[in-house]
């Protein structure tokens, strides 16, 4: 070995031991596993997890390696995931603020003490930002807000003003949160050491920046819903007793007539109440899954027949992920995503290749020989001259039952996708792209969000003109294509790094975003169509729901779902990650961990594929 090496391998080692070292002891345990390597960067238990040494890289990559290693070593020592957890609001942009007012505590408690770790956190803070906004910043829509207020907590912690790629970042928010947010957090830094008072305070600061709290959120949602359904049922006595129907208990008898009957050789036009299946009349009772309007209407067409309101579509976007990205940005960020894939892609491609192994074999080629008509079987020719009186052999290819399959993916892109989820997410969107395009199956990946928290564009519309009472969904909706079915992969792969992009994820409302999905398949020329839905949690949009019935996103969601399920040909899968959407959808598995996502979306599209697939829903009976 020669010796330029051996000097770096020695020198590698005496910093991977010394660095072990001092992370323990600020850590305060002797017995923090630290590890190095190309798994995922963080803290996971008594394991801290960095990545290689930048050693023979750029001098500036030590102190940046150093500060992301103080930063892990900090949490380990000054931060407790019971307490965290017990406080921390439910609300995907709070929660986001929460963690990194969080994150600015405990790296402010090393800062304060250790001027050298001070400085090797400021390193790893620039380093990241400088890759995260590449962009130029002018104004708040190019920052998430919980950046900018974990930047702005630092500075008021450590009374080091900020500089540099900080500086810039925050300066959009400054002057517009400086009034609002400076008082609280001259009251944090007392409880700099005593998470649960500071985790208290946080929720404070949320409440004065008017982002959903909880527990008021809840309580005035279900204050609302209770109203209505009073007011309801007054209506109904009032109509009752004049002897006409109100239009909500039209709606309501419409419901019950137009469930559908038990058969095969049921029409669909006709519906009757004295043919209803205990299914039906179970599902009818369960007012998750009431559908009412006519016959003639489906809520994939019309929802507001089935009481699902819009305020406006005019902000609403559809786009290409190209489209939300400036020059160079999806290469970069691809290249974030490829190096999670190193640590994914083993896992991953082994049960792909399990997945194609499958497909192929149903793909298989075979023939019928010795007929009397097809095609002329050219291993019989020798016939002709050995025994010209014989009659010709002809061939035939058997049919398979693979037949031409389409799939779209659609990933939700909320902001409790954020981190670990996401990014599995797309690697394993990614592999499977690339699986099933070798199978010959066309894949469709698309994602859905909002473009802003808290309404965006609709709800200033709404408040300008006068604020009247259950507006219906009231965000801008982001709809994503990723990867359109006829683009190969090769075309389409570099997209797929939007997903790490910061800012990007933000509320999600399912139901519509699951309607677009379907509409986009039932376009499809494929003979099978299958929609596989990516999510981790139910749709959740806190300017709709401060406004209308607590259940109004999700209601929405269930009737879409039962529609697809019942009367679509499109063959719908759902994979819940810690969230239990089997109460959503008929097929659908749950899953705990991120990690599992890869295997769980290999084996429901091989169980698919080994059933018979769908040959016209609207006759089948339920």
């Amino acid at each position: 070995m020669p010796v330029s090496s051996k000097k770096a391998n020695k020198a590698a080692d005496q910093f991977r031991s010394a660095l072990t070292t001092v992370s323990r002891a600020i850590a305060g345990n002797a017995e923090l596993d630290v590890r190095f390597g190309q798994n995922e960067t963080g803290l996971f238990g008594p394991v801290m997890q960095l990545p290689d040494l930048p050693l023979g890289g750029e001098a500036g990559d030590i102190p940046t390696f150093r500060g992301l290693a103080d930063s892990l070593a900090l949490k380990a020592g000054c931060h407790d995931d019971a307490i965290h957890n017990s406080n921390a609001p439910t609300d995907a942009e709070a929660r986001m603020i929460y963690d990194a007012l969080e994150q600015a505590r405990y790296e402010a408690i090393g800062a304060r003490q250790m001027a050298g770790m001070a400085t090797n956190l400021l390193a790893h803070q620039d380093d990241d930002l400088t890759q995260t906004f590449i962009h130029p910043i002018s104004s708040t829509d190019d920052v998430p807000l919980y950046k900018a207020l974990g930047l702005l907590a630092q500075e008021a912690l450590t009374g080091t003003p900020l500089r540099g790629k900080a500086a810039q970042v925050t300066e959009p928010w400054r002057a517009q949160l400086g009034s609002t947010v400076g008082p609280i957090f001259s009251q944090l830094q007392p409880e700099l050491t005593d998470q649960d008072a500071y985790s208290k305070k946080i929720l404070e600061l949320l409440r004065a920046l008017n982002i959903s709290n909880d527990t008021d959120s809840a309580g005035t949602n279900e204050d609302e819903s209770d109203t209505q359904v009073q007011t309801e049922d007054s209506e109904s006595s009032k109509n009752e007793d004049s002897g006409e129907l109100g239009d909500d208990e039209t709606s309501e008898g419409e419901s019950d007539q137009n469930d559908e009957p038990e058969g095969d050789d049921r029409d669909d036009t006709e519906f009757s109440d004295n043919s209803m299946s205990d299914g039906d009349a179970e599902q009818q009772n369960n007012p998750a899954h009431q559908q009412s309007g006519v016959p003639n209407f489906s809520i994939l067409e019309v929802p507001e027949a089935f009481g699902y309101q819009i305020y406006t579509k005019k902000f609403d976007e559809e786009c290409h992920a190209n489209e939300l990205a400036q020059d160079g940005e999806l290469e970069r960020l691809r290249s974030l995503l490829d190096r999670h894939l190193e640590t994914l892609n083993r896992a991953v491609a082994r049960l792909a290749n399990r997945l194609q192994r499958k497909l192929l074999a149903q793909q298989n080629r075979a023939w019928n020989f010795d007929l009397e008509e097809g095609v002329l079987d050219p291993a019989r020719l020798s016939r002709v001259i050995t025994d010209p009186l014989s009659a010709l052999s002809f061939m035939q290819e058997a049919e398979t039952n693979f037949r031409d399959t389409v799939v779209t993916l659609l990933i939700d892109n909320s902001g409790s996708m954020r981190g670990r989820p996401i990014m599995i997410a797309a690697c394993c969107a990614d592999i499977l792209a690339r699986t099933l395009e070798r199978c010959g199956v066309k894949v469709e990946i698309l994602g859905f969000t909002t473009k802003a928290w808290k309404g965006g564009q609709a709800r200033q519309a709404w408040e300008e003109a006068g604020k009247h009472s259950q507006p219906g969904r009231l965000n801008d909706i982001r709809h994503i294509i990723y990867k359109t079915a006829d683009a190969p992969w090769r075309r389409s792969h570099q997209n797929l790094g939007l997903m790490m992009r910061e800012g990007l994820l933000k509320e999600n409302i399912d139901g519509e975003a699951l309607t677009w999905a379907h509409k986009r398949l039932l376009g499809r020329p494929e003979q099978r169509r299958i929609l596989m839905v990516i999510s981790d949690g139910a749709p959740v949009d806190d300017s709709t729901l401060s406004v209308n019935p607590g259940n109004f996103l999700e209601r929405h969601l269930c009737q879409v779902i039962d529609e697809i399920e019942l009367r679509s040909e499109i063959e719908l899968i759902a994979i819940g990650i810690g969230h239990d959407v089997t109460r959503y959808y008929r097929r659908a598995v749950t899953i705990t961990d991120a990690e599992e996502l890869a295997g769980a979306m290999t084996d429901k599209l091989s169980e698919l594929f080994d059933e018979v697939p769908k040959e016209n829903a609207r006759h089948r009976a339920y």
